[in-house]
């Protein structure tokens, strides 16, 4: 891994152990002793053999599961000493989520499924907010797909606007599981091409799941986990026609 000491660190495992049914036949611990360091502005790779544990990983680093022992920082805050209203508040203003399936609301339009977060954050939607909205529907490539339903967007505009959706909040950390899993080549990479444009612009921190070798190699860095282990961390120098 790259140097990192005069960079500025966004999240940070240390010796991070998760254990399921504890205490019971079926014990299993997941994660062993993991450590860390995502540091501000990083597009990051998580690859690994299915079982690998970064579905889990992601999930701690998301706040949606607690580890069950190990520290995690973020941006300086030890999460681990907070109670559940402080885990969503930090999730709801911190983090970003894109997920292999886009998971849209499909009675609503392409634009009130991205001002969705500000709704559910602010308990309205002004007009400020829905130009926002507007502008990263417009960054992403579906300026003329605002008014329309998930039904009537393809597959890879539809994980467009679940993009747009998860940085409108503004937060410093997107996670992206398998956010291509279930599209085709070319979607696939229309799609990538607006993650590293939206990290490029805006200096939002990703970290991406993928089982794709060419999509992991397009990544600034590669983190291998197998058997719930950090194998390889490594700093990747990206072909610059990629």
């Amino acid at each position: 891994m790259a140097d990192s000491s005069s960079k500025a660190a966004l999240i940070e495992l240390s010796e991070v152990r998760k254990t399921y049914n504890a205490g019971l036949p079926s014990e299993a611990e997941v994660l062993h002793g993991l450590s860390l360091r995502v540091d501000v502005g990083e597009f990051i790779a998580l690859i690994g053999p299915s079982g690998s544990g970064k579905s889990t990983l992601l999930n701690i680093v998301g706040l949606l599961e607690r580890m069950t022992s190990g520290s995690y920082r973020l941006q300086g805050e030890e999460v681990q000493t907070l109670d559940d209203a402080g885990l969503t508040l930090r999730r709801r203003n911190m983090l970003g989520f894109v997920f292999q399936f886009h998971h849209l609301l499909p009675a609503f339009t392409a634009l009130e499924n991205v001002t969705m977060p500000m709704l559910m954050a602010q308990g309205r939607v002004g007009d400020k907010q829905r130009e926002k909205a507007r502008e990263l529907l417009s960054a992403v490539g579906l300026a003329k797909a605002m008014d329309k339903r998930p039904a009537e967007l393809s597959g890879g505009m539809q994980q467009r606007v679940a993009i747009a959706r998860a940085l409108v909040m503004d937060p410093p950390l997107v996670l992206a599981d398998e956010p291509t899993g279930n599209l085709d080549t070319a979607s696939s990479d229309e799609v990538f091409v607006q993650l590293r444009r939206m990290h490029a612009e805006r200096g939002t921190s990703f970290v991406v799941v993928t089982h794709d070798p060419r999509l992991a190699a397009r990544c600034d860095r590669q983190v291998e986990l197998i058997d719930g282990r950090i194998a390889r961390d490594e700093a990747h120098v990206r072909d610059a026609a990629a």
